[in-house]
């Protein structure tokens, strides 16, 4: 017994001694040392500029173009040339795209940037007091009804920088900025502003604010905003209007036109936690749903609402994690592609949960995937399909630009197209080795792994590292604008809040 406890013990002392010397071996080789620092583009986006990603796994969104294992992409100015293996650079600067999978930007149809500066401050919170366990702590009461009040322009501005360039390093090129914060003209212009300066593209959503504010222009500001920000089609950032079923005049539709007015997307959160469906019913009924629409979360409806909205192809945004944790009822996921309808996916509120698009990607899956397998093994034999990675990343990417009406300039990798895409590391320790693409992006990655992010031609991040960014002083402004909502609100600041 003793002989043999110790071969075993020499045995396993051995395996370990050759691990460790593995291991060291590789740390001292110089052949594995890290590699250079690349050089960043000179002039990337501007007009002439030539750019050739080279290399590249390429997902391009787009079946007329089709995806490759290793091709190239041509970039002049800030749109797509082509995408082809073996393309010629000619005058081009490359970018070596080897062990990179390309894709295009993320696109994220819902998110309350303005709330940045509020951070993890409700984790555990529901939507709503429901009367039910749990409520203690929830959105409408703290966010709305005590922070959101005491916002001042400066405290939007620097939320919607900092929440929209921490969303760039995440590789979400695209955003509609449901910003519910506009109390008046001078709030909506600093969440304009900051949208512009950051270098993103953006649909600001201009719905309401504090109606008791002195200075409340919503929603009549709307026109002077379209005609002073938006004249143009051509920019990156550009306007929706926030119309929600629940504002005066909505029954009647009269919210909605204004809109229409406008020639741009209306967008409004319809949740059935809010008992929303009878005033969607009667919309629907009246005839008033259009393609203009963009429902976010729609939980809880009825086969009415749910029936008008496919039949107007309306489009329906949903925020997976955040109706999961926050108590809207369960993600619609599986009941919009039953009707026929292609979602895209949205963060929603970063006091609660992160507004990183793996985490909004792995969830739809998880969430979808889970319903139907369990109604699997309960026994059924009629159900849906399990949805693939390669559909998760579409919602994500293209779903979400169709959604609000972009797909002409963004959404896939299409030649004529506006370059937003990313440049994704699959030779990173916890992908490598790459054995499928969309997977890869879908199941494995995570912030660590957007490598470079380009929005119109123009990169705004290379080699890892955010461009024409000081970290310092964001983090100081924003620590400010944070004490000062908390003191203003006159909330403690409690790290530790059970």
């Amino acid at each position: 017994m003793s002989t043999d406890h110790g071969h075993n013990h020499n045995h396993n002392h051995n395996h370990s001694a050759a691990g460790a010397g593995l291991i060291a071996s590789f740390l001292n080789d110089a052949r594995v040392a890290e590699p250079a620092m690349r050089a960043i583009p000179r002039d990337s986006g501007a007009p002439g500029s030539r750019i050739l990603i080279k290399g590249g796994t390429v997902i391009s969104m787009d079946t007329a173009v089709g995806d490759f294992s290793e091709a190239d992409i041509l970039i002049e100015g800030k749109r797509i040339v082509a995408v082809s293996p073996n393309l010629p650079p000619a005058d081009a600067q490359v970018v070596d795209a080897r062990g990179m999978i390309v894709t295009p930007g993320f696109i994220d149809t819902h998110h309350h940037l303005f709330e940045t500066a509020l951070r993890g401050f409700l984790a555990d919170a529901l939507l709503i007091d429901d009367g039910k366990p749990h409520g203690k702590y929830n959105y409408m009461e703290w966010i709305l009804g005590k922070f959101a009040k005491v916002y001042t322009p400066d405290d939007v501005y620097i939320s919607e920088v900092v929440g929209s360039l921490s969303q760039l390093d995440a590789g979400v090129t695209t955003v509609l900025d449901t910003s519910q914060i506009n109390h008046s003209p001078q709030h909506s212009d600093a969440a304009v502003q900051a949208l512009k300066e950051t270098g993103r593209r953006a649909a600001f959503g201009y719905f309401e604010g504090d109606s008791e504010s002195g200075a409340y222009g919503y929603p009549g500001d709307a026109y002077r905003l379209k005609r002073q920000h938006f004249a143009s089609d051509d920019q990156l950032v550009t306007m929706v209007f926030g119309g929600e079923i629940y504002l005066p005049g909505a029954a009647e539709g009269k919210t909605w036109q204004i809109g229409r007015d406008l020639g741009i997307p209306i967008a409004m959160h319809i949740v059935g936690a809010f008992g929303m469906a009878p005033m969607l019913d009667a919309l629907a009924t009246a005839g008033k749903f259009g393609s203009d629409l963009i429902f976010i979360h729609m939980t809880g409806m009825t086969d009415v609402g749910w029936r008008a909205a496919a039949d107007a192809g309306s489009h329906i945004s949903i925020a997976v994690p955040i109706e999961m944790q926050m108590r809207h009822g369960d993600p619609p996921l599986q009941t919009a592609l039953s009707y026929g309808l292609q979602p895209s996916l949205s963060t929603d509120v970063e006091c609660t949960m992160t507004a990183d698009f793996f985490t909004q990607m792995r969830s739809a899956i998880i969430q979808q995937r889970s319903f139907i397998n369990q109604a699997a093994l309960d026994g059924r034999e009629d159900l849906p399909a399990l949805l693939s990675s390669a559909e998760v990343l579409r919602f994500a990417t293209l779903e979400g630009a169709k959604g609000l009406h972009l797909d002409k300039k963004v959404g896939s990798l299409t030649p004529g197209k506006e370059a937003d895409l990313l440049i994704l590391d699959a030779t990173a320790i916890n992908v490598m080795p790459l054995n499928h693409g969309p997977g890869a992006v879908v199941t494995l990655m995570e912030r660590s792994n957007v490598d470079s992010v380009m929005v119109a031609g123009k990169f705004r991040k290379f080699a890892g590292r955010m461009l024409d960014l000081h970290l310092p002083t964001l983090r100081t402004r924003l620590e400010r604008s944070r004490d000062g909502l908390f003191e203003r609100a006159r909330v403690p600041q409690d790290l530790f809040r059970r």
